[in-house]
């Protein structure tokens, strides 16, 4: 088995920065690796700052807080890839980083378990209304009433999404003794004794518990609307720890106000502040059995770690080896190093000739290919060359000169 496993650019030289306070696994594991240049900052960046802190900056790492602009990466002239040390990427720029070659990796699956472990306790404390009884006896009233209050068991959970949560949700919603139910755009196949529906109408008329699990796109953005929240089920609750926009909270709090629906549970808001600290407001304050919560879904320890191992591992595989598994941005390539060879990395526009323009001139100039590899998307193409060792710098400097060529470097 081979040890390669070292780029070629010195690793003293290599600039690593992380952002939000990422976990300290993640930066323990750049300096177990041998890079000495890791740099942690506890909070987000502006633009204006990002901009002047990336210059020289080869990986970066990010949360949510974070927004990667074109502007940003125009500034980033060293920068290979972007680490989301969470489950989404829409704080970044995509179109922008495949124009420059740059590669965005996320960790989609590590904080799983801890959203869906809040949804089902966020569950329990709703329907006991444990809320407002906590509240009454923090103010000194006690109020030892089970009007209202009711078990999960036999009551049906309806899953807005059927993705990584969801479907874990779903799994932890049936050992609870409920019914479960899911709408999704896509076909997916349950688990356990979950069972598909047609539609949104048809979901939430139906369920006693309704739990928001996707993405925050154009087809998502109020989502949750006046309209639809007429269709729910008489004193049902609604639980959103998806996307803050997928809510419109204006209507959630008129129904709330109306006794149309009997709570929520929001941890996701349109607007949220930049800090701790920070003022907030929404129009759900104060309202009876509302439990909001500051984006903390997938804030627990365990989550954080493996966030941490997961986006580092992917970044180092790129960095060290070539590996685009899990990019967004750069095609999917798994592959293992060669002895005897040096190994370039090719991103260039996916426009047809590229790889016989490659090709070409490296036969033209006597350069043997021992491995090549070769995957595009709509937008940009990714080849990896092992070459003759002997010839490998004349190799990469041949291959920056390939017309629709937007990044090449030497690997190792």
């Amino acid at each position: 088995m081979s040890t390669i496993d070292t780029t070629s650019y010195p690793k003293a030289k290599i600039k690593v920065l992380f952002l939000e306070n990422i976990s300290d696994k993640a930066v323990q594991y750049f300096k177990d690796q041998g890079y000495t240049d890791v740099k942690k900052l506890s909070g987000a960046l502006s633009e204006e700052e990002l901009i002047k802190a990336i210059k020289d900056v080869h990986i970066l790492g990010i949360r949510s807080k974070t927004f990667i602009s074109k502007k940003v990466l125009d500034s980033a002239k060293k920068l290979q890839a972007i680490g989301c040390f969470c489950i989404g990427i829409n704080q970044v720029d995509l179109k922008a980083c495949k124009q420059k070659g740059v590669a965005v990796f996320n960790a989609p699956y590590s904080n799983t378990r801890s959203v869906a472990e809040l949804v089902i306790g966020a569950s329990i404390m709703l329907i006991r209304k444990i809320i407002d009884k906590n509240t009454a006896a923090h103010q000194g009233i006690w109020n030892k009433d089970a009007k209202g209050s009711y078990e999960l068991r036999g009551k049906t959970m309806g899953l807005i999404g059927y993705g990584n949560i969801g479907t874990q949700t779903s799994i932890m919603a049936e050992a609870m003794g409920m019914k479960v139910k899911f709408y999704d755009v896509e076909t997916k196949l349950p688990l356990g004794n979950a069972q598909a529906v047609k539609s949104l109408k048809d979901l939430v008329n139906s369920s006693d518990i309704i739990s928001v699990h996707v993405p925050e796109t154009s087809q998502t953005k109020n989502l949750i609307s006046a309209e639809l929240i007429k269709q729910f089920k008489q004193g049902a609750i609604l639980i959103n720890y998806a996307r803050g926009e997928v809510v419109d909270l204006e209507a959630l709090t008129k129904a709330i106000k109306s006794k149309a629906l009997a709570g929520a549970a929001i941890d996701v808001y349109p607007i949220e502040p930049e800090k701790n600290g920070d003022q907030f407001t929404t129009p759900l304050q104060g309202l009876s059995n509302v439990l909001l919560t500051p984006h903390i879904g997938g804030s627990t320890e365990e989550a954080q770690e493996n966030i941490g191992e997961d986006v580092s591992i992917k970044l180092y595989q790129y960095l060290e080896r070539g590996v685009s598994n899990g990019s967004h941005t750069i095609p999917s390539i798994s592959l293992p190093p060669v002895d005897g060879a040096h190994r370039i990395l090719h991103i260039h526009n996916n426009v047809p000739g590229v790889l016989s323009a490659i090709n070409t001139v490296m036969s033209k100039n006597k350069i043997n290919i021992v491995g090549q590899y070769l995957k595009t998307n709509e937008e940009i193409g990714y080849v990896v060359l092992d070459v003759d060792s002997k010839l490998s710098k004349k190799a990469i400097d041949l291959l920056k000169e390939v017309k629709h060529t937007i990044r090449a470097r030497m690997l190792y």
